[in-house]
């Protein structure tokens, strides 16, 4: 079932869950800093869920977070990139065989925080992540999403290029319509202005107040909601967003289970360090 809007007055409920999988169909190998130095491998998984409705023109939606590693890309010659490019190198090649959806009928949504030190040594490293968007919108329908406290997207005049790229969304507080789909974001987090991506807490929580009239499908955000015990979040952040009807998808913050339903029935897709690849229920 496509997703149609009515008129003047917004659209109708947002994405909604019905299923997720438990357990991976898929791992992507990768490099990430250790807490006392150096690097550890670890696997990147990916999800699939299923959800009662997308627009006709999309066969799933490929959503992730918080990419803070590096892995190899066999088009660099096996040198290693940021773990967003090398995701999309790996899922094309499942595409190749079958395993997942067209790329060309799937559409991305970053939640932010897609960098990390070149040698995937040093925790908390801020840097460019253009080369990840990229990557993603040179073999998917559209990429849309949010920036995390720890991307960069180059000088100013190059953003304000970068933002222009075809296939690319950067939204902060801003609403776009992508295939009958709408897809609203505000990102960076809560913090004392001067580091990147940083704003007062009144101002991110009215930022986002701000995009809910017009009733997105899905919300993108990089610092979501509280989700109650051991899902640690914004409870502003929740009170602003529960029972609006958008589908919250949110990272910074790592969840071991990646959906919760609020108590006012909105759902949480919590996507810090993994992959969850959203496909239609009757699909």
């Amino acid at each position: 079932m496509a997703l149609v809007r009515r008129g003047r007055g917004g659209y109708p409920a947002g994405v909604r869950i019905v299923q997720i999988d438990r357990e991976p169909f898929h791992a992507l190998a990768y490099l990430d800093a250790a807490p006392r130095g150096g690097s550890q491998t670890r696997e990147l998984p990916l999800l699939r869920a299923r959800v009662d409705a997308l627009p006709a023109q999309l066969d799933a939606l490929l959503v992730t977070s918080d990419l803070q590693g590096r892995a190899a890309l066999a088009e660099a010659g096996g040198a290693l990139r940021l773990l967003g490019e090398a995701l999309a190198e790996e899922y094309a090649t499942l595409a190749a065989l079958d395993l997942v959806p067209d790329p060309g009928f799937t559409g991305v949504v970053l939640a932010g925080d897609l960098y990390a030190a070149p040698a995937a040594d040093r925790l908390g490293a801020t840097g460019d992540v253009r080369d990840v968007w990229r990557a993603l919108a040179a073999r998917f329908r559209w990429v849309a999403g949010v920036a995390g406290n720890h991307d960069l997207f180059g000088k100013p005049s190059e953003q304000a290029r970068f933002v222009r790229e075809p296939g690319v969304h950067l939204l902060d507080g801003r609403q776009v319509e992508l295939d009958d789909l709408g897809v609203a974001g505000v990102g960076g987090i809560c913090g004392r202005p001067g580091k990147p991506n940083r704003r007062p807490p009144d101002e991110f929580v009215a930022a986002i107040r701000r995009l809910l009239p017009a009733r997105p499908h899905l919300l993108v955000l990089h610092e979501g909601p509280d989700g109650g015990p051991h899902r640690f979040g914004n409870p502003d952040v929740r009170a602003a967003v529960d029972g609006r009807g958008a589908l919250v998808v949110c990272g910074h913050s790592h969840w071991h289970d990646p959906l919760v339903e609020l108590p006012g029935g909105t759902q949480v897709l919590n996507v810090d360090a993994r992959a969850v690849l959203l496909e239609r229920a009757d699909g």
